[in-house]
């Protein structure tokens, strides 16, 4: 697959030819599904938690007793059934994380890429080489480029100035290359890689 390069300024920068073993392939739903799922369940905190009938606080005194009074035979306020009283089997924390092995997460990858291909929404730049991090600059042609949520995807190490001008843009993010990941890919509208970023990828996964 054969894409234009531009550099940031939106000006021709030749071409790059892309791997249709990374970039080419039919996108699983399934595939992306399990994918993202497993992320999401591994980024959730899991620190919900209630009190349970040992740990209220409440008198242990026992309520009435234990005959004559033609109620039942209760020994603590504390019980589930009771007003303030604990939780009966009420969520702990605990990890809501998965395992899912690396061949399935790095189909998720490709998949994730080769779905943003098909779709025409890969941008190729040169390099994300500025003259200073100034956010304004970026923001300006960033709009120029017509970018409406974009994920901008460098190589090993991210360029600093750009980074920092983007930092505080709301529709810009920026990854490594070894960042790259299929919620973040499937969530944002354009895919911008730097020619390191390319690379990168497909020495990654291949």
């Amino acid at each position: 697959m054969k894409l234009d390069v531009i550099n940031i300024d939106g000006s021709a920068a030749g071409s790059v030819e892309l791997s249709d073993e990374i970039f080419g392939q039919e996108p699983r739903r399934d595939i992306l599904f399990r994918v993202v799922r497993w992320q999401r369940n591994n980024a959730q905190q899991g620190t919900h938690k209630v009190k349970t009938r040992s740990e209220v606080s409440y008198s242990t005194k026992k309520i009435v007793r234990q005959k004559g009074s033609g109620g039942a035979r209760h020994g603590s306020r504390k019980a589930p059934i009771f007003r303030s009283g604990g939780v009966y089997k009420g969520p702990t924390p605990r990890s809501h994380g998965h395992e899912l092995t690396k061949k399935v997460r790095k189909m998720g990858l490709m998949h994730a890429l080769s779905a943003k291909a098909q779709a025409g929404k890969i941008v190729v730049l040169d390099n994300l080489d500025i003259e200073a991090g100034k956010t304004s600059a970026l923001a300006k042609q960033v709009a120029a480029l017509g970018w409406k949520r974009a994920l901008v995807i460098d190589g090993a190490t991210v360029n600093e100035n750009f980074a920092q001008a983007a930092r505080n843009l709301g529709n810009v993010d920026v990854l490594p290359t070894m960042g790259a990941n299929v919620m973040d890919i499937l969530k944002r509208d354009t895919l911008v890689l730097t020619k390191a970023g390319v690379e990168g990828l497909e020495a990654r996964l291949k």
